[in-house]
């Protein structure tokens, strides 16, 4: 931790890196917990119900508030998530420079942007992931569970492959492997640079 000389200012980074630290594992938590709502046949347990006392108050606020369901999907905790990584990013800033520029502030903005769009590409990732399991192990795409990844997938896989491919023909388990490393080539070279230019946003003299 950071300003171990007892004064106010080291109190003050000592303070917002824990709650930074807070915030992480929160978050970490509504990760679980979004993966864990996927699977409808988990059994309700003990980790269950603690993840559902302590994350679903809020994001069914933000469910409520924003309303984001396209079909199957509900976009709310990419907005849930977003605020919580902008929060921490602040805290972080806080705790490393023990005052906020608007460089920081720029920085913060960026990277919390980034986070929901790195979840974003995560999250279809998965879906991708999940969709060529099927495919590969045939399974029964009719289930509920199938249904919803197919219901995701399919529009996505359109568009991928219309961006790639343009309007010729490739196979199905091509068109999934082609967009996945196309999400992942968009994940690695994003991140490289936001942080690239997050932190050229941090020396700015603001």
């Amino acid at each position: 931790m950071y300003g171990g000389d007892g004064s106010m200012d080291g109190i003050v980074r000592n303070v917002a890196y824990l709650l930074a630290g807070f915030f992480g594992i929160y978050t970490l938590l509504i990760f679980i917990r979004i993966i864990l709502t996927w699977f409808s046949n988990i059994p309700s347990g003990r980790l269950t119900g603690f993840l559902a006392r302590v994350t679903d108050p809020y994001l069914d606020w933000w469910r409520n508030t924003l309303n984001l369901r396209v079909g199957f999907l509900d976009l709310s905790p990419i907005a849930a998530i977003a605020v919580l990584s902008l929060i921490q990013n602040i805290l972080y800033s806080l705790s490393r420079f023990g005052r906020i520029t608007l460089g920081n502030i720029a920085a913060v903005v960026l990277l919390a942007v980034w986070s929901a769009a790195s979840f974003i590409l995560g999250f279809c990732f998965v879906i991708l992931a999940l969709r060529m399991i099927a495919y590969l192990t045939n399974r029964d795409i009719y289930s509920p569970f199938w249904r919803v990844i197919d219901s995701i997938s399919q529009p996505m896989l359109y568009r991928i492959n219309r961006i790639i491919f343009g309007k010729r023909i490739t196979g199905y388990l091509k068109g999934i492997i082609v967009s996945s490393l196309a999400l992942a080539v968009i994940w690695i070279g994003g991140r490289f640079a936001v942080q690239m230019l997050a932190v050229m946003l941090t020396k700015l003299p603001l």
